[in-house]
This record gives structure tokens, C-alpha cells and sequence, in this order.
């Protein structure tokens, strides 16, 4: 079969008779959500195509204004820049995210000039890649800085919420109305356990053996002295919880349910 190369305005797709082929997800991969800033929409397709043919999560921006504004609202892991965009052109929109992200950030130009890659680098660029490229040229480049930056993105949040209240089990921290909140190692238990159940009325029993295993020697009061003291951290007036609420003759739950 003959290979030729086809060149879409800067982008070279080799095909033959089966026509353009996209090659198969790469398993080792690093999938990222990547922002592809191109203004021709027949050039963004082909690289929306090959990007998420590697398991990445693409979206298009037909101009400068939509990428800051798309890099802003969904803080992308790596941003494909064309330096040639209308209403805010590449360069300028790179200078702008650099002063608020550590966004990865490949830029594409038709600009060839030494002076022109340093100048792109010099604004944040992290890598640059010259029209015409090949797709492989660009998953590869893309494959290695997503590797070499991965270490400078911002960790999953992974709290727990509920109204005000905030609980991340990763960090340990619990927060209520911004506010922080220190906890004991019993009293963080007891609450994640009701955080990650919401209106679940637990007994007292319960939310022993969730919290503290199979310990026959500990009283179930000592759930009762947990919810005291995290009442007394947590409500506005400890006497009327609004979070900690007491099913009488059951247990507790935790809800945001004001005053029900």
C-alpha cells in the first residue's frame, strides 16, 4: 500500500488506501485533560482525535478569549497553544496563564525564527512544536511533557462535603464555614464516617465498630463523648445542632437539614 503524507493546513496525516489512520490508545499513557487552542476547526478535530485516542479528555477553543477563559474555569493539565489566534493571540495568552497556573503548555507555530522559539519559551512555553508536524511528532511531544510535568500538578481534592462542613481524609483537616477545625484521631473517625453517609442514622453500636474495629473492652459511650465535643467545635449553638443530630432511641446522623 503507499503511504503519502497529507498536510491540513500544518498538520501532515499519513494514509493510503484505508485512509487516515489514528493509532491505538497507548495503555502506558498519562491521560490528561488537555485544552487545544486552534482556530481552524478541520486542524482542532484532527488533534482532538489523535489526543483522545490516547485516553485524554480534549477541549477545543476557537480563540485566544474562549482558551483563558476554558484554562481558568477547568484548570487543564496541559494546554495545545497555536500562536496564530484571533481576538488574544497565542503568545499573549500563554504570558497571561503563566502569571496564574503551572499549566503545561505546548505551543504550535508556522514561526520558524530562533528569535520566535525563544520568545515563546521565554513567556512560559514549555515546549514548541513548527508547522508542519507530523500527529505522531506531536503525541510524542505531548507523551513527554505531560511525564515531566506531571509532579508540578495540583493533587485531587479530596474532601468531603456537606453545607459548611468540610472533611478530607487525605489530609486529615476538617474545616467548618472555612473555618479549621482541630479533631482527634477518634473524633475525625466518627465524623468521616457520617460524612460519607449523609442522613444515614447510624446506632451507637455502629459507629463503634466503624470507627474502632471489633474492641470489646470500649464502652459505646464513648460515642457520645465524640459528638459532644465535636458539637461543641462544629455548631453555631452546640444545645441545637444543625449537623449532629440525635435520633432518640436510634443513634446520630449528620445532615445540613437546618433546624429539621
Amino acid at each position: 500500500m503507499t503511504k503519502t503524507w497529507l498536510v491540513l493546513r500544518g498538520v501532515k496525516i499519513r494514509s493510503g488506501s484505508g485512509g487516515c489512520r489514528v493509532r491505538t490508545p497507548n495503555l502506558d499513557a498519562v491521560c490528561a485533560r488537555v485544552l487545544v487552542a486552534e482556530d481552524d476547526e478541520k486542524q482542532a478535530e484532527v488533534l482532538r482525535l489523535y489526543l483522545e485516542s490516547e485516553g485524554h479528555t480534549v477541549v477545543l477553543a476557537p480563540d485566544g478569549r474562549a482558551a483563558l477563559d476554558e484554562a481558568r474555569r477547568n484548570r487543564p493539565d496541559l494546554l495545545v497553544l497555536d500562536v496564530m489566534m484571533p481576538k488574544v493571540d497565542g503568545l499573549d495568552v500563554c504570558r497571561i496563564l503563566r502569571g496564574e497556573s503551572d499549566v503545561a503548555v505546548l505551543m504550535l507555530t508556522a514561526r520558524a525564527t530562533e528569535e520566535d522559539l525563544l520568545l515563546g519559551l521565554d513567556l512560559g512555553a514549555d515546549d514548541y512544536l513548527t508547522k508542519p508536524y507530523s500527529p505522531r511528532e506531536l503525541m510524542a511531544r505531548v507523551r513527554t511533557l505531560l511525564r515531566r510535568t506531571a509532579t508540578r500538578r495540583e493533587p485531587p481534592d479530596t474532601a468531603l462535603r456537606l453545607g459548611g462542613l468540610r472533611l478530607d481524609p487525605v489530609r486529615h483537616e476538617v474545616s467548618i464555614d472555612d473555618r479549621p477545625v482541630e479533631t482527634t484521631p477518634g473524633e475525625f473517625q466518627l465524623l468521616e464516617t457520617l460524612i460519607k453517609q449523609p442522613g444515614r442514622v447510624f446506632t451507637r453500636r455502629q459507629l463503634l465498630e466503624l470507627t474502632r474495629g471489633d474492641d470489646r473492652f470500649v464502652s459505646t459511650r464513648i460515642i457520645d463523648v465524640h459528638v459532644l465535643n465535636l458539637r461543641k467545635k462544629l455548631e453555631p449553638d452546640p444545645q441545637h445542632p444543625a449537623y449532629l443530630r440525635t435520633v432518640f432511641g436510634v443513634g446520630y446522623k449528620l445532615t445540613d437539614e437546618h433546624g429539621s
